[in-house]
């Protein structure tokens, strides 16, 4: 028997034990990492050499009614992200919002504080006055 036959060989003998809660090894989660473990063989034996086992064991755990643990821990995340995302999006909106009012109130805050000033300068011209008998 090939090394790689007797890999394969293994690797259904783990399936087998996993997917009817038999594990001899590890915990029988239903992921790869534990699945190559119960084989007693590399992850990447079944995500680079055998990836049909892999394939096979996946759909089994889906014809049983399950949901991979990693498949699991990913839609979690996933929510969990989408939610964090919404709430950015909201503080984003407020953020925007205050940009805009605060961008108004600086507007407004100039012209009029340039308005005195302008009305300043023009009451500051000087007009000369003609010289000649001194007015006493």
């Amino acid at each position: 028997m090939s090394p790689a036959t007797d890999e394969r060989d293994r690797i259904r003998a783990a399936m087998d034990r996993i997917v009817h809660q038999r594990p001899e090894r590890f915990d029988g989660a239903l992921i790869i990492v534990a699945l190559a473990l119960e084989a007693g063989g590399p992850r990447n034996a079944l995500t680079q050499r055998h990836t049909d086992p892999k394939n096979e064991f996946y759909a089994e755990v889906r014809a049983r009614g399950g949901t991979p643990d990693g498949e699991r821990r990913l839609r979690t995340q996933v929510r969990r992200l989408e939610e964090l995302r919404a709430v950015d999006a909201e503080e984003i909106a407020r953020l925007k919002a205050d940009v805009e009012a605060l961008v108004g109130a600086l507007h407004q805050a100039t012209t009029e504080t340039q308005l005195p000033r302008r009305q300043q300068a023009a009451c500051r011209t000087v007009t000369s006055v003609p010289s000649g008998p001194s007015w006493s």
